[in-house]
């Protein structure tokens, strides 16, 4: 594992870590880093197999990834649960689809899985990584056509992690 590569992980691991705990005060920036750095130090090797493929670009990709996540696409989502709670005599339809997906990385995988269950309203409960499908439960389910499905939950997800782990 290159220096570079050390690098570039602790400072998406304490970037992570910062965005999570939502405090930037001087110690929580050299709490961030130095837990990165640790986190490098200990599994970068088993976390970063393809070193090749770290570069700036994606790192930067990365980080407007998950400045849009967090913002628009976690805002508008919420608002769609609110709405959903708020409205009275709301007939919702709860219910699990299949969403198939195109990527081959473990990394885009999970990637996308975390970005749909954390976003509010979705939760992946499988992945069949042989016919590539997610199983999604679906707060209120707007497509049961697979392609349709595809295009409101993960869609964005996908174009976006494509570009930052294939």
């Amino acid at each position: 594992m290159s220096k570079v590569s050390i690098v570039v992980f602790t400072i998406l691991l304490a970037l992570i870590y910062l965005v999570y705990t939502g405090s930037y005060g001087l110690l929580e920036i050299m709490i961030a880093l130095l837990t990165g750095l640790g986190v490098s130090l200990l599994f970068a090797q088993d976390l970063v197999r393809n070193t090749w493929k770290l570069s700036l670009t994606r790192f930067m990709r990365a980080v407007a990834y998950l400045a849009k996540y967090f913002t628009v696409i976690e805002a508008r989502a919420h608002w769609g649960v609110v709405k959903l709670i708020l409205k009275p005599g709301a007939e919702y339809r709860p219910g699990i689809v299949r969403v198939p997906y195109g990527v081959n990385s473990e990394y885009s995988i999970v990637s996308i899985a975390n970005s749909i269950t954390n976003t509010p309203g979705t939760v992946v409960v499988d992945i069949d990584e042989d016919r590539k499908f997610f199983y999604v439960h679906w707060i209120d389910v707007q497509a049961f056509d697979d392609q349709d499905a595809r295009r409101a939950v993960s869609e964005v997800f996908e174009k976006e992690l494509s570009r930052i782990f294939e």
